[in-house]
């Protein structure tokens, strides 16, 4: 159950991190977002591995455990993280979150493809309760409003799909780097790794990327917020998804970790005071559901 858990942890650690990006991004632009996030909080990760004393399990990680890393942050931290932004910013965090949470549907069927793993009638069961769960919550009863919107919605749901796409690639790739260093530190310095790359990378061609240099117009609280939100989605969320691939088989976890849409709705009840319609409940329980089917397996 170590597994199962660690995956739920993530997905706690995405909810929280999506309300401080979505609060960061009223600020501030998607790609200075990302390249302030992600530069700061890899300096951070090291510098804990360095305090820690883990730097030699750095170091001793194997060329190939190392290029799945590095691969694997670029593709879902730098391309994949900055179209989540975007979307965040074009339709908000409640049509945004949901949508981009549909990765298990395509991890699944890389696993399937690709890794060679069994899947499960009752994990592929799960997976699309939760997916559907997930729909569910997409959903808005204003209509009126969503068709004057109609173009934004629908760059903005593309972008999110997109999003899913490179996570499902970027996961699929931590999972094959963790098989090959199963333990707490290897989990670990696999995440800082995959954190490291894109941010040294961002740090050199921020400039290029960002020519409008937002990333340097920033104020100190939308840094903050920005640096708190990395920590908690690339130090805490990805290092227990890395982790529960340790104690438990991919195809289970990953669907487990995209529960952040429940999350979600429990913080907009609890601490925003949002109105909840008869579909966020349903979809809520959906999730539920699924990520019970999931743990009897």
């Amino acid at each position: 159950m170590i597994g199962e858990f660690a995956a739920l942890g993530a997905a706690l650690s995405w909810t929280v991190s999506a309300l401080l990006y979505g609060k960061a991004l009223s600020k501030t632009e998607p790609v200075s977002a990302n390249i302030v996030r992600l530069t700061l909080t890899s300096a951070i990760l090291l510098a804990f591995l360095i305090a820690t004393g883990m730097l030699g399990v750095l170091t001793s990680l194997s060329t190939s455990v190392v290029v799945l890393a590095s691969v694997s942050g670029i593709i879902g931290l730098g391309f994949g993280d900055t179209l989540y932004m975007i979307s965040l910013k074009m339709i908000g965090v409640a049509r945004a979150v949901p949508v981009t949470c549909t990765y298990p549907l395509f991890n699944l069927l890389l696993v399937a493809l690709f890794a060679g793993k069994t899947i499960t009638w009752s994990v592929a069961l799960g997976a699309i309760v939760i997916v559907l769960g997930i729909w569910l919550l997409s959903l808005e009863e204003e209509r009126d409003k969503l068709n004057s919107q109609k173009k934004v919605l629908i760059k903005g749901l593309a972008v999110a799909l997109a999003t899913a796409l490179l996570w499902s690639v970027s996961i699929a790739m931590m999972g094959l780097a963790v098989e090959k260093t199963p333990n707490l530190d290897g989990a670990f310095a696999i995440n800082t790794v995959r954190v490291l790359t894109i941010g040294a990378s961002f740090a050199v061609s921020a400039p290029i990327v960002d020519r409008g240099r937002g990333f340097l117009k920033m104020t100190r609280r939308t840094v903050a917020t920005l640096i708190v939100g990395g920590i908690v989605a690339l130090g805490l969320g990805w290092f227990l998804l890395t982790y529960s691939f340790i104690y438990t088989l991919e195809p289970r976890a990953v669907p487990i970790s995209s529960a952040t849409p429940l999350f979600s709705t429990l913080a907009a009840i609890l601490l925003l005071h949002e109105r909840v319609n008869v579909k966020n409940v349903m979809g809520s329980i959906m999730i539920v559901a699924g990520i019970f089917i999931l743990f009897l397996v």
